[in-house]
């Protein structure tokens, strides 16, 4: 083989190696999220924030039912000042089109009430918020985030036993998108905990 030849089928081989490893990559990091790392995301409330779950649900579910910003892209965020708050988006896996949350997500699950549990934390309160991407009805979307919300709570509650005081579960479906610009994005399914308010 030619050596010009040669250096362009290596040069090839690296590129689609990359083109592979990077998305393995990207799930190994999220695959490698530390107890501590949730600790030092989530310990840095500097305001309290006053949020109800109650009312964010309602404002979700008012924002749906009157039709208002059809198009994903041009609806503002149903609740801006979580994004504000400390947080961390998770990639929890689900069951499709259901809340059951699949085995292999336990150990994350694990890890999250090991923070929640974590002494620097304990005078916290925090907010589960389910996310959707845009893809189906709208209605269907909001019910499901929040079916999957009310899911990792009660497991933080009953499995892990966090106080149900500490913890409040939202669904914003696809009225507060993760990545706004890209509404079918698979980072839209992302869980996202929220530190919410002092206890």
């Amino acid at each position: 083989m030619q050596p010009g030849k040669k250096a362009r089928r290596d040069m090839a081989l690296l590129t689609v190696c990359l083109m592979v490893a990077m998305p393995v990559a990207a799930a190994l990091a999220q695959a490698v999220v530390t107890t501590e790392n949730m600790v030092s995301q989530l310990a840095d409330l500097e305001t309290t924030a006053e949020l109800d779950a109650a009312v964010l649900r309602q404002q979700a579910s008012d924002r749906v039912k009157s039709k208002v910003d059809a198009v994903a892209l041009k609806r503002p965020p149903v609740a801006a000042q979580l994004r504000k708050l400390p947080h961390l988006n998770l990639d929890i896996q689900f069951n499709p089109d259901s809340p059951v949350i699949r085995p292999d997500s336990y150990r994350m699950l694990g890890r999250i009430a090991d923070a929640f549990a974590d002494p620097r934390m304990l005078p916290y309160g925090f907010l589960i918020v389910g996310h959707t991407e845009s893809t189906g009805k709208r209605e269907y979307n909001l019910t499901l985030s929040q079916r999957r919300a009310d899911s990792i709570r009660d497991v933080l509650v009953t499995t892990f036993k966090i106080s149900p005081k500490r913890i409040q579960a939202v669904g914003l479906g696809e009225e507060q998108l993760l990545d706004p610009e890209h509404p079918k994005a698979p980072v839209n399914q992302q869980i996202q905990i929220v530190t919410a308010r002092k206890l």
